[in-house]
């Protein structure tokens, strides 16, 4: 990797990377709520509904704002995606956990949004400084960020999704394949080509 001249040799894999510039959690599976509180939502109870919201909002948020890197475009199409689910809340039947229910709609809710291109944003753009590993020099660093972002920034919305659910989210195939709609070994065939597409780019180790 170059930058103004300066050769770079960075040393890590690219799920490293991944881990370093997201600043992952591999936090437990959020539990799901109380069945009675669903069903008086089921039934329009909107306090309940609020309840259920307020139970997986944090990462539900997550997932947008790292599709979107708009915290203002995330709180609309958050609101959007609570609507929907809110109309279609009496339809759910409890073939998936209705966590995992709410992050397909919220995912699809970003998909719709970036498809519109209403609105172009750096993707990924917002990196926090301790997001790369503390040893790498200022050079590298820098340009570490920058080249991932711009690498990430690349890649479809669907291969993008599958890194962020997988490597940010530390879901595994099954559960991403549940959000994304698509059968587990498309999740492992798309996780494999956004890899690559990110070795590629960087110039690094798989």
């Amino acid at each position: 990797m170059t930058a103004g001249g300066l050769v770079l040799r960075l040393p890590w894999r690219v799920p490293v990377l991944l881990d370093l510039f997201f600043a992952a959690r591999r936090a437990e599976s959020l539990p799901d709520v109380d069945p009675e509180l669903v069903r008086r939502a089921q039934r329009g109870d909107a306090t309940a509904f609020a309840d259920l919201v307020r139970h997986y909002e944090p990462r539900l948020r997550a997932l947008a704002y790292r599709l979107l890197e708009d915290r203002d475009l995330t709180d609309d199409v958050l609101q959007e995606a609570y609507v929907r689910a809110f109309k279609a809340l009496g339809r759910f039947r409890g073939d998936s956990s209705l966590g995992t229910w709410l992050y397909r709609i919220t995912y699809n809710a970003c998909i719709d949004e970036l498809r519109r291109g209403r609105r172009v944003v750096p993707l990924f753009s917002g990196i926090e400084s301790d997001s790369v590993d503390p040893r790498a020099g200022p050079e590298e660093s820098a340009v570490a960020r920058g080249d991932l972002a711009a690498a990430l920034a690349s890649l479809s919305p669907e291969m993008r999704a599958v890194v962020v659910l997988v490597d940010a989210d530390g879901l595994d195939y099954r559960e991403a394949a549940k959000v994304l709609g698509v059968p587990p070994g498309t999740v492992g065939s798309r996780l494999n080509r956004a890899r690559a597409v990110l070795r590629a780019a960087l110039g690094v180790a798989g």
